[in-house]
């Protein structure tokens, strides 16, 4: 699944517009790597989000939505000062 698709369906990012938008700008990174809002996403990988002032590292679980599970794993949360 691409990248700013998953961030949209997984519900991490609300609108897949803005998802495009961060993973273009070099904000989003898949496993440690730089990620393209094409790049393709994977289960187990590790996405890390660079939004606004706070860094999410979560770990992708599934790739297929179910009503009330979540698609990810919250590893941190953080903010930047």
């Amino acid at each position: 699944m691409r990248l700013d698709k998953y961030l949209k369906v997984a519900r991490i990012i609300k609108r897949r517009t803005i998802a495009k938008e961060a993973a273009s700008k070099d904000k989003v990174e898949i496993n440690d790597k730089i990620a393209k809002p094409s790049s393709a996403v994977k289960e187990n990988d590790i996405l890390t989000l660079h939004l606004g002032i706070k860094i999410i590292k979560v770990k992708v679980l599934s790739l297929v939505p179910k009503k009330d599970v979540l698609m990810y794993e919250l590893l941190s949360e953080e903010k930047r000062p």
